[in-house]
């Protein structure tokens, strides 16, 4: 991976400029393999650099940031679209400001002692981790850094890096652990969630844009605060227990936004005019007696009067192609017209258990399935394996995240909106499971400590937090024999 040390200074001054769709669509491209770049090694270095002490929080921290910066643009958002002319332009542009802060901040960095030490630079990586340390005593960890680095120099066989991860079982179960643990947290649903909150809240009802993108820049802030939480809980209960519970409360908060949406497709208008039109003869509009499978079609609208919560004078009219927001023919096509015209969404009285369901779900999510997988990720690998492996689980993060943000709006008109969040907590539930099995607990181990735990060598029963765990006994395992060590590993083979 080189120089740990990568920012995304992406090209978002092109996405604020871009005169047609091609220019934008390739500065999202630029921004997108900057962001994957930063994704693999800034939680890397981070870990690198950090105590073992401190390292969990200090990687949540790298989440905690990310989820502020998504309300700050959220917030942003939600002021440009009072803007008349060409809001997003500055919606997209703005973010070459932060970007360009932070490279600025990287050529101040050192680099990462570890790292330096592999390439066999040492001076330099005594002068960067005493700069990192603070000048305190480093000989110790220097020293126990050095020589794990040369063990594992020695006991190198030839072959590419990934050929040696799966050949080699205890880092291949690690890059298992920390693909599963990327692959879940985007099967959760988290960017369905982040990607399409306004158009969640108005599939639920919530009919006005303006108010729609502001109930978003409020899910945006429960998922900054509730990571704060994350950041206080990752050394005190540990990674493994924060993330089964998180994974068990959004699983429990994707059924109530799932029953949110089952409420309002039992209780929908029904169509209650059936006019007469030039295309009557060539949509399926006309098909549809309410207003849940209306909407689920994406060329249809739901045209309808209210009187309060009363829904009346309802039709379903096929929407106009040059844009979504009248119908092509009837009243709705008139903005004039008292009529309300509701293109991906239908009247409910129940928008307010969908608004629940979506702060439930960042309530929990936010604190472990969040920071989580790049905290585990960035610790379970050996030096030789950690570059390779980061991009490995990172790639299935970014494939999932695509996988799932494409098909969501397929999913929804398929299966219903609410069988698509019942269908996310069926795998987040699933991700308990692999997490219950499959992680090992991780808090307050050296990096280089922590390889043991996927070799089936030392296996650490008990307490998550390290001041209860210095009473609890290691044990070696050895083929069918074990025994108690006294209250660490430092007589481990």
């Amino acid at each position: 991976m080189g120089d740990r040390r990568k920012s995304d200074d992406g090209e978002r001054i092109v996405l604020g400029v871009a005169p047609n769709k091609n220019v934008l669509l390739l500065g999202r491209i630029t921004v997108g393999l900057g962001i994957g770049i930063a994704s693999m090694t800034v939680p890397v270095y981070i870990a690198e650099v950090s105590p073992s002490h401190l390292r969990g929080q200090l990687v949540t921290i790298y989440t905690l940031f990310i989820t502020g910066g998504q309300f700050i643009a959220s917030v942003m958002d939600g002021a440009f679209t009072y803007l008349q002319h060409d809001g997003w332009r500055y919606m997209l542009g703005l973010g070459a400001v932060p970007a360009a802060l932070q490279f600025l901040g990287f050529l101040f960095l050192p680099e990462s002692p570890r790292w330096l030490l592999q390439k066999g630079r040492t001076q330099e990586a005594r002068r960067a981790l005493s700069r990192i340390r603070g000048g305190r005593n480093i000989e110790e960890e220097y020293e126990s850094i050095r020589s794990n680095i040369e063990d594992e120099q020695e006991a190198s066989g030839g072959g590419t890096v990934l050929w040696r991860i799966l050949s080699h079982p205890p880092t291949r179960r690690a890059l298992t652990v920390g693909c599963g643990l990327q692959m879940f947290q985007q099967l959760s649903g988290i960017n369905t969630v982040m990607y399409y909150s306004a158009t969640i809240l108005q599939m639920s009802g919530v009919g006005d844009d303006k108010t729609a993108i502001w109930l978003a820049s409020a899910t945006a802030a429960t998922n900054f605060l509730f990571t704060l939480v994350g950041v206080w809980l990752v050394e005190r209960v540990g990674r493994r227990n924060l993330t089964m519970g998180s994974l068990m409360g959004t699983g429990l908060s994707l059924i109530v936004l799932a029953v949110g949406f089952l409420l309002s497709a039992q209780h929908s208008p029904p169509v209650t005019l059936h006019p007469s039109g030039p295309s009557l003869n060539s949509t399926s509009c006309t098909l549809y007696g309410s207003c849940e499978p209306c909407m689920l079609d994406p060329g249809c609208g739901f045209c309808y009067r209210e009187n309060g919560t009363t829904i009346y004078e309802s039709s379903c009219l096929p929407v106009n192609q040059s844009s979504t927001e009248a119908s092509a023919w009837g009243r709705c096509s008139d903005a004039s017209d008292v009529s309300l015209w509701a293109y991906n969404y239908c009247p409910t009285p129940y928008s307010w258990i969908v608004l629940l369901g979506l702060i439930l779900y960042l309530a929990f999510f936010a604190p472990g399935m969040g920071p989580m997988p790049w905290t585990v990720n960035s610790e379970i690998y050996p030096l030789w394996a950690r570059s390779t492996g980061n991009a490995c689980s990172a790639g299935v993060n970014w494939i999932c995240n695509v996988l799932v943000s494409l098909t969501f709006l397929h999913v929804a008109e398929y299966l219903t909106y609410y069988g698509a969040f019942f269908l996310y907590s069926g795998l987040a539930l699933l991700g308990l499971l692999f997490v219950f099995g499959c992680l090992p607990e991780t808090q307050g181990r050296r990096l280089e400590e922590i390889e043991d735990l996927f070799s089936g060598r030392l296996c650490f029963c008990g307490a998550n937090d390290k001041e209860t765990s210095r009473n609890i006994p290691y044990i070696r395992v050895k083929g069918n024999d074990y025994h108690v060590l006294e209250n660490d590993a430092s007589d481990l083979d």
